[in-house]
C-alpha cells in the first residue's frame, strides 16, 4: 500500500483525506500542521498531499525533495513566486499543483478547453462559482483553473484578458475578455459553472460538487499516480489521461 502523508491534515481537505485513507487500499503515513516541520512526515511516506497555506509551501516543497519523493499540491491562492518554487522543485521530484482535484472538474476544463477552441471570441465567457462562507479567497482556485483552460483555448493569458468584480458603471464587455463572478454563502462544497454566451444562444458547462470527498478521492488518486513517475510538473490531466 502506497504511504501518503498529509500536509494540512486538521483542515477540512486534510481531514476528508485521512478518511479516504482509511478505506484499506492505501495508509496514512500522519499528518503535521502549521507550525509543524514535515520532513520527518515526509521521509516516513511515497508521496504527498499539501492542503495547507500559501506560506508554507516552499517548506513542504522543500520536505519532499529531501526525502526525494512526490507531492502533489491542492493549496489555492498561489502566486507567481509560488509558481517559480514548484517549477524549480520539479526539477527533482514528480509535482502536481492543481486548483482542484475532483475528477469530474478536470473533464469539465477539458470540455471548457475544447469548447472555447472551437467558438470564435464573438462567444463570451463567463465563469460563476459558489462556495461556503468560510471561503477566504476568491476567485476559487477551480474558477481560475476553467479561465486558464478558456484561455489557453484563445491562445491569451488569463491575467491580461480577465473581468471580475464589476460594480457601478463599468462600461460595456471587451471582446474577448473571461469574466469571473464569486458567490458565497452556507455550507456550499462548490459550484462552478462556465458559461458560453452568443448570438441568440448559450452553451453552459456545469459541475456541482456534492461533498468535500470527491476532492479528497481525486487527491488521493493523484498522489498514488504519481509514485514512481519521473520529475516534472503534472496536472490532473495527466492523471486522468487527457491530452
Amino acid at each position: 500500500m502506497a504511504r501518503i502523508g498529509i500536509i494540512g491534515s486538521q483542515g477540512r481537505m486534510g481531514q476528508a483525506i485521512a478518511a479516504v485513507l482509511a478505506d484499506g487500499k492505501h495508509e496514512c503515513s500522519g499528518g503535521v500542521d502549521k507550525g509543524e516541520n514535515p520532513e520527518a512526515l515526509a521521509n516516513a511516506s511515497d508521496a504527498l498531499v499539501d492542503f495547507s497555506s500559501p506560506g508554507a509551501l516552499k517548506d513542504n516543497l522543500h520536505a519532499a525533495i529531501g526525502a526525494g519523493i512526490p507531492i502533489l499540491i491542492g493549496t489555492t491562492g498561489l502566486d507567481e513566486s509560488h509558481s517559480a518554487a514548484l517549477d524549480n522543485a520539479a526539477g527533482a521530484i514528480p509535482v502536481l499543483q492543481t486548483g482542484n482535484t475532483s475528477l469530474g472538474v478536470t473533464l469539465l476544463a477539458h470540455l471548457v478547453k475544447e469548447a472555447a477552441a472551437r467558438l470564435g471570441t464573438d462567444w463570451d465567457i463567463e465563469v460563476l462559482e459558489m462556495h461556503h462562507r468560510m471561503k477566504v479567497d476568491a476567485p476559487s482556485g477551480t474558477a481560475l483553473l476553467l479561465g486558464e483552460a478558456a484561455a489557453q483555448a484563445r491562445g491569451i493569458t488569463l491575467g491580461e484578458n480577465s473581468e471580475s468584480g464589476r460594480d457601478g458603471h463599468t462600461g460595456q464587455r471587451a471582446e474577448g475578455a473571461i469574466g469571473f463572478a464569486a458567490l458565497r454563502g452556507g455550507t456550499v462544497a462548490g459550484d462552478h459553472s462556465v458559461i458560453f454566451a452568443g448570438e441568440q444562444e448559450r452553451i453552459t458547462l456545469s459541475h456541482t460538487a456534492e461533498n468535500r470527498s470527491i476532492f479528497a478521492r481525486g487527491a488521493v488518486k493523484g498522489a498514488s499516480w504519481l509514485i514512481g513517475k519521473p520529475p516534472r510538473r503534472y496536472t490532473m490531466n495527466d492523471v486522468l489521461g487527457l491530452e
